[in-house]
């Protein structure tokens, strides 16, 4: 009988003799092609060349606060919180001198607000005592603020320091798994796995096109499938229409009057 073939080999530098197993790459979990891939993010570039966050701020700071807040909270609500509190504080030295009882004041209407309130004092004087008053420039140092997740960090990477970082909120999750882009169990997961399957070139706008894509199209209870210029290559069991929406260019957004 035939030895069975083994599936590249090589020898080992250390003792020739020694024949040591590769393992193949992993293949990259999605379920389209790279031309695919390439088609699905050049509609999204032409529906919305520019796309952005819809969290109003004014500087790094006030991008920090804005998305910690939005935890559990719909950005449309953390914009009416926050135009009156950012008016008054819109550095970690003011909102330190704001004190924690009146930031609680103008965030109330939001979900979560007492400890978000504490939250956004403490990375406050976190940025005063270590930073210098300056917001850091990498993940690492801003998962250190209190109230400041990976999810947070991303943002804050790509909106105020041009980072391309995926940032996977719950549009991004629903969506990766729903039409299979890149599934997962985790947001660290189907975050690894959309920096290897979204196009580099793509990469630095993606977060946003698919975030603005789950808000308004592929929407959590109903996706308007009529409305989708991928329906043609959309692969999720869910999808009610194979036609493409046309595909134009949208209006400007109107930052703080997001519908979610």
């Amino acid at each position: 009988m035939a030895n069975p073939k083994l599936k590249s080999v090589t020898k080992s530098s250390q003792n020739p003799n020694v024949i040591v197993r590769r393992k193949p790459a992993a293949a990259v979990k999605t379920a389209y092609s790279l031309a695919e891939r390439e088609e699905i993010f050049r509609r999204f570039s032409i529906q919305r060349p520019e796309p952005r966050g819809e969290l109003e701020h004014t500087n790094p700071f006030t991008l920090v606060v804005a998305v910690a807040l939005s935890a559990q909270a719909t950005d449309a609500g953390v914009n009416k919180a926050t135009r009156a509190l950012f008016r008054v504080a819109d550095t970690p030295q003011k909102m330190l001198d704001l004190g924690e009882e009146k930031v609680r004041e103008y965030i109330k209407t939001i979900g979560l607000y007492r400890n978000k309130a504490k939250n956004v004092i403490a990375l406050s004087q976190m940025l005063v005592d270590e930073f210098g008053g300056k917001v850091p420039m990498t993940r690492e140092e801003l998962v250190r603020l209190p109230g400041v997740g990976r999810k947070t960090a991303n943002v804050v990477l790509s909106m105020a320091f041009g980072q391309a970082t995926m940032a996977v909120d719950t549009h991004i999750f629903r969506i990766a798994n729903r039409i299979r882009l890149a599934p997962g169990k985790t947001p660290d997961e189907v975050e690894e796995r959309l920096m290897k399957v979204v196009p580099k070139h793509y990469l630095y706008h993606a977060h946003h096109w698919l975030i603005l894509h789950g808000r308004y199209t592929c929407k959590a209870r109903r996706p308007e499938c009529e409305r989708c210029v991928i329906a043609d290559i959309c692969k999720s069991p869910e999808k009610s229409s194979d036609i493409p929406a046309p595909l134009v260019e949208l209006p400007p957004q109107v930052i703080g009057e997001a519908v979610e």
